[in-house]
């Protein structure tokens, strides 16, 4: 049984300018008290929440990839948020899952926010990710993802033990972020991180921040209101090994397949 060591940068994002916005997170990043196991970035990290891909677009190995394995190198630690990446000539909203030896996974966002017209940029994901880390498993999502429970479920033959989710989530909407966020720990029986920006973007929406970790009874670990920060907690195994071990829901849950 292990202990995960989590921490997360709630942060303002510089509209659009990805060498800004890696700037300010490299000094985010240099105040990190302590060793840590993961270190969770908000959704489109380098460049806010953007329908302009063609302008914005990285390719994998550009320079924020490299940025990534510099500094989870460093850290000994996986790195991860999403970032907006250009392959094969599609766009992607595409969370990045970068461990210390430089290797890379990355989960392409499946949920796309037609509000704000991004399946018209944006290329949807097909496939969720599950990776294991330091004797936890962990499925990190996208923002969105976050109000469709189908795609979070934890499932027998995928489970986990921390789900995650990197956001833009504007504060108008902030008591459904809060709300979900613990749904979806209470009913899939495991921790859940929810890692959102604050401030303003370029067109006038407004950020609340509220990340938070929470618990697999849908405490609250760690909330972080609407302060600039990095925030970190340990999350112990055998306790969330115990609770399911004597609150059994997840062998009672409905058997079923995605098939879209």
């Amino acid at each position: 049984m292990s202990d995960l060591t989590v921490s997360f940068l709630q942060t303002e994002l510089h509209w659009q300018d990805a060498a800004a916005n890696r700037a300010t997170l490299d000094l985010a990043l240099a105040r990190l008290d302590g060793p840590t196991d993961l270190v969770v970035l908000p959704e489109m990290f380098t460049t806010g929440f953007s329908m302009e891909a063609a302008t914005l677009a990285e390719p994998m190995d550009g320079p924020t990839v490299a940025w990534m394995r510099a500094h989870a190198a460093r850290l000994d630690a996986v790195l991860t948020g999403s970032v907006i990446i250009e392959e094969g000539g599609a766009y992607y909203n595409r969370l990045l899952w970068v461990r210390p030896d430089g290797r890379l996974s990355y989960y392409n966002k499946r949920h796309l926010f037609t509000l704000a017209g991004e399946q018209h940029t944006y290329t949807p994901g097909r496939e969720r990710l599950v990776e294991e880390w330091r004797g936890w498993r962990i499925c990190p999502l996208v923002c969105y993802d976050l109000r469709f429970p189908v795609w979070s479920r934890n499932q027998p033959h995928e489970p986990y033990d921390l789900l995650l989710y990197v956001a833009n989530w504007p504060a108008v909407r902030r008591t459904a972020w809060r709300t979900l966020l613990r749904a979806r720990a209470i009913e899939n029986v495991a921790c859940a991180l929810g890692v959102n920006r604050i401030g303003h973007d370029g067109l006038g929406h407004a950020y609340s921040g509220d990340s938070a970790l929470i618990d697999a009874k849908g405490g609250y670990l760690v909330e972080a209101h609407d302060q600039t920060g990095t925030f970190t907690h340990t999350l112990k195994k055998a306790e969330l090994d115990d609770f399911r071990a004597k609150f059994t829901a997840l062998n009672d849950g409905d058997a079923f397949e995605l098939i879209g």
